[in-house]
């Protein structure tokens, strides 16, 4: 199905942005970007969707493979007792990790990165429940050497830090947010995340 997404601003990455843009997207790729208006006459057929915000790609963790292999993301059954932010040091050790809970933390923490407006990571994965926990969401590894780690662990990408440009035919990777929050995200055309 054609879905075009329409925002307050269109910033595709790469050129001027696009007060009032939108993109059309047909299964994984985008068809067409510019203005709503040219947008909807080129697809009148497509179903639209609103966002209030700005929509740009989807933004590289740079440490989103540290935190996914060294860190662990507390259920939020467990939030009383170890609170919501990612573990690490002592206080991931005293957990006594074994591939199952590796794997639930993994999940959790690439749900919390697409929260974030993550669609890519820089890799490699080592692990192999963080391994599979990224494949199976679709996040996209770049290649290189990873970062050093950090000193405090945030699932906060640095602002602007796109994976790739906004084009047809790329992969509909994009989010969209306001100046106080994520309202979603989309990884090769899938809503993978949408503030309630």
């Amino acid at each position: 199905m054609l879905t075009i997404h329409a925002a307050d601003l269109l910033v595709p990455g790469a050129g001027p942005a696009v007060p009032g843009g939108a993109l059309a997207v047909s299964g994984r790729e985008i068809v067409a970007i510019g203005p709503y208006e040219e947008v909807v006459a080129a697809h009148p057929q497509a179903r639209v969707r609103r966002w209030s915000g700005t929509l740009t790609p989807g933004l590289v963790h740079p440490h989103g493979a540290w935190l996914l292999e060294h860190a662990y993301h507390p259920d939020p059954r467990e939030a009383e007792e170890l609170g919501t932010e990612p573990l690490t040091g002592a206080a991931l050790v005293a957990l006594g990790m074994d591939d199952a809970r590796w794997g639930a933390s993994a999940r959790r923490g690439v749900q919390r990165l697409l929260a974030h407006g993550v669609t890519a990571l820089v890799g490699p994965l080592r692990r192999a429940p963080a391994a599979d926990a990224v494949a199976r969401a679709g996040l996209t590894v770049l290649p290189g050497p990873r970062p050093s780690p950090p000193e405090a662990p945030s699932l906060r990408p640095p602002p602007a830090a796109y994976a790739a440009p906004l084009t047809p035919g790329a992969h509909a990777n994009f989010t969209i947010s306001t100046p106080t929050t994520r309202q979603a995200t989309t990884l090769s055309g899938r809503l993978v995340f949408r503030r309630a």
